[in-house]
């Protein structure tokens, strides 16, 4: 799979845009921390606490937290956790969920330090790669196989009885990740589920500062 051909999703809820705009950067969350920066969350705490802790072996190395993580695909898993009500705390449901969408040729040409896996980074398998000529352990087929929803899978569920697909979720969450920041003139377009949200987050970015097009796509949600 070619670089020119793949777009990087990052998703965040709709309340964190203002204070990414004033940053002018998507930044880890070590870096938030560290900065005191306060944001709204949409993810697990349980896999936070292993993603805090588990070592990058390639790349610039430090922890996941160091780096700034994006998915191969919109409308992954753990947007429809999210929409589900199924991640303690957090009380944001998909129409409160922004895609972050920037074409990964841009960002390699960016020259910024990156790493990926092959698989969910937070699982214990997942395999840490910093050289672009090993794309291809991804199981791009699970991606882009038919029946589609505006180019990507429908399907992203795990089906223990069929070899194929036993580990296909984990596989549909593989990850680009950005070490510390990712700059938001990187991000070709923020997309939502509505066209009413639409309006609002256009109106909210630009009187942010921030100049980027947003769009809806029903198609990238559940």
């Amino acid at each position: 799979m070619s670089p020119d051909n793949l777009s990087i999703f990052h998703i965040t809820a709709i309340p964190n845009l203002a204070g990414l705009a004033a940053q002018r950067h998507l930044l880890a969350k070590n870096v938030m921390t560290g900065q005191g920066l306060g944001y709204a969350n949409i993810a697990y705490q349980s896999v936070q606490g292993r993603r805090a802790n588990k070592a990058v072996t390639a790349g610039k190395g430090g922890v996941l937290h160091d780096y700034v993580p994006f998915y191969f695909a919109p409308r992954s898993p753990m947007l429809r956790a999210i929409d589900g009500g199924r991640v303690e705390g957090c009380s944001y449901r998909q129409d409160d969920i922004v895609h972050l969408r920037a074409s990964l040729r841009k960002v390699i040409d960016a020259k910024l330090p990156f790493v990926f896996y092959d698989i969910n980074a937070a699982v214990f398998n997942a395999r840490c790669f910093d050289d672009l000529a090993h794309l291809g352990e991804i199981d791009w087929e699970l991606f882009f196989e038919r029946p589609t929803l505006d180019g990507y899978c429908k399907y992203w569920n795990n089906v223990h009885a069929n070899q194929r697909y036993v580990s296909r979720m984990e596989t549909r969450q593989a990850e680009f990740l950005i070490h510390t920041a990712f700059p938001l003139n990187l991000v070709d377009e923020v997309v939502v589920r509505t066209q009413p949200a639409a309006a609002a987050v256009q109106k909210l970015v630009r009187d942010a500062g921030w100049h980027v097009n947003v769009r809806a796509q029903p198609l990238w949600y559940f």
